[in-house]
């Protein structure tokens, strides 16, 4: 009987990481869009909302990209993209007119960001230390 790995393939890691790093920069690119509407588009709330979620959005998509290239573990990348997403989209979503019961998830995806910096920081400890 053959054992097999739960362990990705390398052309599946691969691929996987290619993934994120095309979603990063797509986001990068929305980010830009968000901030630019805020800043010449819209007024009050809204603007606001779509500038914070740019900034954010804007910096974890440049985040996502420099983990990929420090650590060969995908949970820092992705949970610095669902983060932004979330964090981003609900603030977009109420700049546009959604309920501003929206507001509720926002913190949601502020969590995942903050879990993927700490994951960050203890992927880099373990690699360093060679404790894998």
């Amino acid at each position: 009987m053959s054992h097999q790995s739960n362990m990705s393939t390398p052309t599946s890691q691969h691929s996987k990481r290619a993934r994120i790093a095309r979603v990063a920069a797509v986001t990068g690119a929305v980010a830009i869009g968000a901030g630019a509407f805020g800043a010449h588009g819209v007024s009050g709330d809204a603007q606001r909302w779509l500038m914070t979620g740019g900034q954010y959005q804007l910096l974890h998509a440049v985040a996502t990209l420099v983990a990929l290239k420090w650590s060969e573990r995908l949970l820092t990348p992705a949970l610095f993209m669902i983060g932004a997403w979330v964090f981003s989209g609900s603030l977009y979503a109420m700049a546009m007119g959604a309920p501003r019961v929206l507001g509720a998830v926002t913190p949601l995806g502020g969590l995942m960001m903050i879990i993927g910096w700490l994951a960050l920081a203890f992927t880099l400890h373990l690699e360093s230390s060679g404790e894998e």
